[in-house]
């Protein structure tokens, strides 16, 4: 299925050079599928002070609806945050006792943190820990920044809010690999800009199986587009069970 503003590359060692904008579907035998006989393991979403709410409301509320857990994870599991919208919320687990075996996503969303000093990068440093490992990351807005900082982002294809913004990151050298697209999916890592929070949720989607290809496109139409013509289509998957 193709969809215009997302990129997929094939290799990250081709990511620079990606053509037309598509998306990838992870495999139904992936262990993160939702469509696994077994449940998939929690989708982890980091919380910290002044994290961006609406950067990931479409995300982690679909994909509790298909069956998915959504956990968060702080500095400190003890230790409440509060969200730009004032939104207070205690972690349910520590950021050390996190392991990228025990998750099917980790979750990074923005904050004015990023841009004012290094107290969020433990959180980058576990997003290394992750694709190490072989499990996805999602990172949206100013966690962009972060990876960027981290190196991260120099082997994979990406997009941030602006590829200035992230040019001026120190120890970032993946300009080569910047997109301008809303979402951009390369192998295990998933990134956007601040604007894009629902194809940042349909990137997301599509890595974990949470939706078939036409309703993946459906929902997309429906929440990015307003787009009446896919509610029919999301109805009817609701009917069979897949939406």
């Amino acid at each position: 299925m193709t969809m215009t503003g997302t990129t997929t590359p094939t290799t990250p060692s081709t990511a620079d050079t990606a053509a037309a904008p598509t998306t990838t579907t992870a495999s139904p035998t992936s262990p993160t599928s939702s469509t696994s006989s077994t449940s998939p393991r929690p989708v982890h979403l980091a919380v910290y002070d002044t994290y961006a709410d609406w950067e990931t409301g479409h995300t982690t509320a679909h994909l509790t609806q298909r069956g998915h857990q959504v956990r968060t994870v702080g500095a400190a599991a003890g230790a409440p945050v509060t969200t730009m919208g004032g939104v207070r919320i205690q972690p349910d687990l520590a950021l050390a006792d996190l392991a990228p075996g025990d998750s099917s996503l980790l979750i990074l969303t923005g904050a004015s943190l990023w841009d004012s000093g290094d107290e969020l990068a433990p959180f980058a440093a576990k997003a290394r820990e992750f694709l190490a490992a072989g499990v996805p990351v999602a990172a949206i807005c100013g966690a962009t920044a972060g990876l960027a900082r981290e190196g991260l982002l120099d082997a994979y294809a990406h997009t941030s809010a602006a590829a200035a913004y992230l040019a001026h990151q120190p120890g970032y050298a993946g300009g080569g690999r910047y997109v301008e697209a809303d979402a951009v999916t390369d192998g295990d890592l998933i990134t956007a800009g601040p604007t894009e929070p629902v194809a940042f949720a349909r990137e997301v989607f599509a890595r974990l199986d949470v939706y078939g290809p036409e309703v993946l496109d459906a929902w997309y139409r429906l929440f990015h587009d307003s787009d009446a013509s896919a509610f029919p289509v999301l109805m009817a998957a609701a009917e069979r069970g897949d939406a």
